[in-house]
């Protein structure tokens, strides 16, 4: 009677291990359903171009990009960890160019996009976009001669 009880035991322990490990799984399924993957949306100028961080914010912003000037934006600089205070440093910001779109339709794609914090314009032709506050400004850096 004692084994009939220890292996009835048995099997309820392990049939409450198996549920609880496929609930766990059905959370982990069911809370990617509505999750994009923007990727799609964008390209690298260089595999050496860091992307796979980009909070999924960032994503919708360079897909409203995408969508707005009807081709892809190509991120030329994305997380730069030792970048101190950027946003690149969290992975929040990209610097992007949309070949064959100007940089004003570029600019203006990127101020109608939800969630745009920062907008930087480049003298080199390069967008700066972020989630962080919201602030624009333009850099055209001056190198001394002498």
């Amino acid at each position: 009677m004692r084994i009939i009880f220890r292996v009835a035991l048995t099997c309820l322990v392990a049939l409450g291990f198996n549920v609880n490990a496929e609930a766990g799984e059905s959370q982990k399924r069911r809370g990617n359903i509505f999750r994009h993957d923007y990727t799609a949306f964008y390209t690298v100028q260089r595999v050496s171009v860091r992307t796979n961080c980009f909070p999924e914010k960032l994503g919708a912003i360079l897909a409203h990009i995408a969508k707005q000037t009807g081709r892809k934006p190509m991120v030329t600089s994305g997380h730069r960890p030792r970048s101190g205070r950027s946003q690149h440093s969290h992975c929040y910001a990209a610097d992007i160019r949309v070949p064959g779109v100007s940089e004003r339709a570029i600019l203006a794609a990127a101020s109608g996009a939800p969630g745009i914090g920062g907008i930087g314009r480049y003298c080199n032709g390069i967008v700066h976009v972020d989630i962080g506050p919201k602030r624009r400004w333009v850099h055209c850096g001056r190198r001394s001669r002498g």
